[in-house]
């Protein structure tokens, strides 16, 4: 689609960036403004559904916020300067500081909107090799992190997520998960309600497991409160049952299938009976769960962010999928499945070991897991002196002074950080600390492919977008800016253009692995050759139609005339559906032992910590838990004015039982305190919470100084993450515990 150039109305299809949904948007533009959008309904996966974040893409664009030149700071004030002098300030200083301390004094947080974006996943990895540093934090262990862990002990490889085959399932048990506010979460499925209520047109049932009742546990056959932090009991709870009534039925995956035993064994301390009191949920109830799980010949057991982001999320993750293998439902058709996204290059046929405890944080010797270091140790590694301090610290898209636990302590770690340089489109309450601040362009303005969550798709979708606005000749793109970090920290001399230098560079490596690989179409051709096939593009495209060409549909450089490459992409401006999720479990195990590992030792070591639990259990605590809304799942969405307008939504909600002992109404102010901090909020009484439960939403706490977020700083609210603590995580994966958090509540006089 050509981008907009006169006063007429032009139309451009692209999928919208701003959540795992990917819907399909038709945006109207008239010359350089956004005039209209609206759902695509000629998109093959959302077919014209569309949420009110694909709305607010027009605000976003233009939001006169959003910062669109280099910036550096001295003390308190801002000034723009150039790139180059941008660029230069921060080589000499990142160079100095590595120099005198190492690499590992070099931090770097990787926030959640890098993976919304075709240059972050393809060039922050490149910039990470060149910074070589082991402080590595991100969203991950806020997040999703322990299903990734799950996933790569059971099945080899993190990005093998076992995905809900929603719109073919008969039954679904749904934990800890809210996919109508959340748009699906590691299940990219947009329009959830037409989904869930599809399924139940056709005789199918709902049900959810919360200790919230939830926009969908509303919509759900039945809605069953559990007590935070519990969830871990409750599935082994029905493991139990599965073996001790005879309902396993492991189907054709028996042969591939390793530890069923020993797992049967785990579970034998955990009967209903025994479980029930602590999670709150009958005993007879959670078998009737199992029975009914087992005797649906389509079922799925699916838990999201309210079991990752707890003390068990691990364990939470490995139990849900070994109920979805002990019931036949892994790798079959309205179960759990393994998508073949566009991109997904050839496996090497070799087995690996898991990418685990392969190093450990300074302080807490918390162990490294995929790459990374957990986040709630970044403030202890940022403010304590000695040999492998942080020094210099490199945000890119994200918000941990709002976004991790005890974020005071964040906050002020940041202060005295000695260099801070962040990648963002706004001046927040993260990168106010930073002393160079380097814009990134909005997401009309540059082309889009969702490497990520096509992983995740319950159909195989390829889309690509082209930028509906040229690139303004002052800003640069991410990956450009990615590549000049990453030749600020290289050992190597670069020399002319550091951009093009080490895209080549980058892209030849890839071609190099890829020959190498007996599985690979390309396997043992010339990199020469295949680069000379690539000389029309640079940048991100050139690696996105390389990786197009080389995966399971591509046209593998002339081998496979009819097969997919970003030209014929291109050609579908609505997106390509690739077709229906397969059975391909074989396919995708890396383990060691080439089988599922339903009983590793790392997770069957980790229940002697459940049973602990049992042991040590405070039933009296009162417990907060998190909150999301359709409209603002993430603190950046806040200053776009349609995202939030209305009724306050940062509210603390309490149930009328817990309100009454405490004197609280409707409308009143409450210090809700934790160990680590306090604060002050309105008080919402509903019947929509367990009892002994209390809930803020994330992303909220827009009221420091020296931010520029006009709308969020009128729609502030309080920042739930001064009273989660970092000190409490998944053993693990290392993963935050921010929800089960024990809270004290006093009215305020």
């Amino acid at each position: 689609m050509p981008i907009a150039k006169n006063n007429s109305v032009n139309i451009h299809y692209r999928t919208c960036p701003l959540c795992e949904a990917t819907c399909g948007l038709e945006i109207h533009t008239q010359g350089e403004e956004v005039v209209h959008i609206k759902g695509d309904k000629l998109d093959p996966l959302s077919r014209g559904y569309l949420c009110p974040k694909g709305y607010s893409l027009k605000e976003l664009h233009s939001d006169p916020d959003r910062i669109s030149k280099p910036m550096m700071r001295h003390g308190q004030e801002w000034k723009e300067v150039s790139w180059e002098k941008a660029f230069t300030e921060i080589s000499n200083r990142l160079r100095s500081i590595i120099k005198k301390h190492g690499r590992d004094s070099v931090g770097v947080y990787l926030g959640n909107p890098s993976v919304h974006n075709l240059s972050g996943p393809l060039y922050t990895p490149i910039f990470l090799r060149s910074l070589g540093s082991k402080n590595i934090f991100s969203a991950s262990t806020l997040d999703q992190i322990p299903k990734q862990l799950s996933s790569e002990i059971m099945f080899g490889n993190e990005a093998n997520l076992p995905i809900p085959d929603i719109d073919h399932t008969d039954y679904l048990l749904m934990i800890g998960a809210n996919p109508l506010a959340s748009n699906g979460s590691l299940m990219t499925a947009p329009n959830m309600r037409g989904r869930l209520k599809a399924l139940q047109k056709r005789g199918g049932k709902l049900i959810v497991i919360d200790p919230v009742r939830t926009i969908t546990a509303k919509q759900a056959d039945e809605h069953h409160f559990i007590r935070p932090g519990t969830d871990a009991l409750f599935l082994f709870g029905m493991i139990f049952t599965l073996f001790d009534e005879d309902l396993v039925n492991t189907g054709k995956l028996t042969d591939l299938i390793n530890g069923a035993d020993d797992l049967k064994m785990a579970s034998q301390d955990f009967t209903p009976e025994a479980v029930s009191s602590f999670c709150g949920i009958p005993s007879e109830t959670i078998r009737q769960l199992a029975r009914d799980l087992a005797a649906s010949s389509k079922a799925i057991v699916y838990g999201r962010m309210g079991t990752c982001t707890q003390a068990f999320g691990t364990m939470n993750s490995w139990l849900i999928d070994a109920i979805n293998v002990l019931t036949g439902n892994l790798d079959r058709e309205g179960g759990v499945m393994f998508p073949k996204p566009a991109t997904r290059r050839a496996l090497s046929g070799k087995a690996r070991k898991i990418r685990y405890d392969r190093y450990k944080s300074r302080i807490r010797n918390l162990p490294e897991v995929l790459n990374e270091l957990p986040a709630s140790c970044l403030a202890e590694e940022l403010e304590t002196p000695g040999s492998g301090q942080i020094k210099a610290f490199i945000s890119i898209a994200g918000n941990p002074a709002l976004s991790a636990p005890n974020s005071s302590r964040i906050q002020h770690a940041l202060e005295k950080t000695e260099f801070m340089v962040s990648i963002d489109c706004y001046l927040n309450e993260t990168t106010r600390h930073a002393h160079v601040l380097l814009p990134i362009p909005t997401p009309l303005e540059r082309s889009h492919y969702d490497l990520i969550f096509s992983g995740f798709a319950i159909r195989n979708i390829a889309h690509f977008s082209s930028k509906v606005f040229d690139l303004p000749a002052e800003k640069k793109d991410e990956w450009e800016i990615l590549l000049h970090l990453a030749a600020a920290v290289s050992e190597q001399t670069i020399d002319g253009d550091p951009v093009k230098a080490l895209d080549d560079m980058s892209l030849q490596q890839l071609i190099k692995h890829e020959i190498r690989n007996p599985n690979s179409p390309i396997f043992e051709e010339g990199c020469s050759k295949i680069m000379g096939m690539l000389i029309d593009r640079r940048g991100p495209e050139r690696l996105l139609d390389f990786y197009l060409r080389v995966g399971p549909y591509g046209e593998h450089f002339g081998k496979n005339p009819d097969g997919l490459s970003l030209s014929k992409l291109q050609a579908h401006p609505h997106g390509i559906d690739l077709g229906a999720l397969q059975p391909r479990i074989q396919e995708i195990l890396q383990t060691l032992s080439g089988k599922i590992e339903l009983a590793a030792p790392l997770l069957i070591e980790d229940v002697k910590r459940l049973r602990k639990m049992m042991k040590e259990s405070k039933p009296d605590t009162l417990l907060l838990v998190g909150r999301r809304d359709l409209r603002s799942n993430n603190s950046w969405m806040h200053n776009l004015p349609v995202l939030v307008k209305g009724e306050n939504r940062c509210t603390l909600w309490v149930h009328s039982v817990d309100a009454g002992q405490l004197k609280l109404l409707k409308g009143d102010k409450a210090i809700v305190k934790s160990r680590t901090g306090k604060v002050e909020v309105i008080v919402h009484v509903t019947e929509d919470i367990m009892p002994g439960t209390v809930s803020l939403p994330h992303g909220w706490g827009h009221s420091l100084t020296g931010t520029r977020l006009q709308t969020a700083s009128k729609h502030a609210g309080v920042n739930v993450n001064l009273l989660t603590d970092e000190q409490v995580i998944d053993k693990l994966s290392g993963n935050a515990v921010l929800n089960g958090v024990p809270v004290m509540i006093e009215k305020k006089d």
